[in-house]
Parts: structure tokens; C-alpha cells; sequence
């Protein structure tokens, strides 16, 4: 069982399905706010949904193509991160993240986010990691922001939300300038 302690307070622990009703409980106590950047939230109507996440989920871990972490502070669940892939050739992955809204504003996905970096870079051995947050999204920009990361560019209209096309910044981190930046 995957458990990547980041301080005494939070972890990230692979989801399983026990999980699935501390989940859906925060997806549904945070919809509004999270429905804003999320296209899959409006989906998420019963907890059969949410388990059928964690499921897939399971089944992108066992294929080794990422995995998706609970984020939990003093074991209460507050969001995930995750990986959308692992391209083992290259080397490279993409992270994602929500959190909760009463557990926004505090630094916490700052520290999941470096905690798993980390691990990227150093136990999976990876070379790069990119993160993409749409550009009306203030708050996931300013994570990939503080760590590091170097705006690349635009991807003009490459999310459908709800009733919209979102233009999304990617930011990327290479292996050499985390390891640069730690010296």
C-alpha cells in the first residue's frame, strides 16, 4: 500500500475503494467551487460514481500508467493528486490535483504536490513533470508557480467546460533544475 507521509499532519495514500464515501462526500460538499475547473464533478451524482473512479483508478495503478493519492490531514480526506499517465519511455508524467474547499488557502497542495515531486524525480526516477491549470485559475497556477515550475506556453481551447472551451497554461519542472534548486 502506497503512503507518502508529508508532514505529521498529511499524507497521500492510493485510493481504495474504503475511501469512496469520504470522497464523494467532498466532491459534494465542494461541488460548486470545484465544478468551475472540473468537468467530471457534474458527473459525480451517487456514490456508485465515485467508486467507479476509484475502481479505474485501481486499474491505472496495477497497469503502472500513475496512480491516483488521497490527500488526507489528520485523517480527515481534503482532495486528491494524481497522475494522468507515465510515459516510461520519456520519462515524463502529468500531475492533477483538487482539493476540498475547506481545506484551500492553507499551502497544503503546495506541500502534497512537492512531497510527490519528489518522489517523482528521485524514486520513479522521472525527467519530466508537467502540470496544467486553466488560465482563469489563479489558484492551481500559483502552485506549479512556487515550485518551480517554467510556464511553457498556452494550450489555446483545450478543455470543454460545461458550456465553454478553457485555454490552459502548462508548466513544466525538469529533473535537472529540481535537482539544481535543491543544492
Amino acid at each position: 500500500m502506497f503512503k507518502l507521509k508529508i508532514d505529521d499532519d498529511l499524507y497521500l495514500k492510493k485510493l481504495e475503494p474504503i475511501d469512496a464515501p469520504s470522497v464523494y462526500m467532498q466532491i459534494q460538499q465542494s461541488k460548486d467551487d470545484l465544478r468551475n475547473w472540473l468537468y467530471w464533478v457534474d458527473g459525480t451524482k451517487k456514490l456508485e460514481d465515485t467508486e467507479a473512479f476509484i475502481e479505474d483508478c485501481m486499474k491505472q495503478a496495477a497497469a503502472n500508467n500513475g496512480f491516483q493519492a488521497g490527500i488526507w490531514q489528520q485523517n480527515q480526506f481534503a482532495g486528491i493528486i494524481g497522475l494522468h499517465y507515465i510515459n516510461w519511455i520519456n520519462r515524463t508524467t502529468s500531475l492533477g490535483y483538487w482539493l476540498g474547499k475547506s481545506f484551500q488557502g492553507n499551502g497544503m497542495m503546495t506541500k502534497a504536490c512537492q512531497g510527490l515531486i519528489d518522489m517523482l524525480f528521485n524514486e520513479y526516477e522521472l525527467n519530466r513533470i508537467e502540470i496544467r491549470a486553466a488560465t482563469k485559475n489563479f489558484k492551481s497556477q500559483a502552485i506549479p508557480e512556487r515550485l518551480g515550475f517554467t510556464k511553457e506556453g498556452c494550450l489555446r481551447q483545450c478543455e470543454w467546460l460545461h458550456d465553454h472551451y478553457a485555454d490552459h497554461f502548462v508548466y513544466g519542472l525538469l529533473k535537472e533544475e529540481y535537482d539544481a534548486r535543491s543544492k
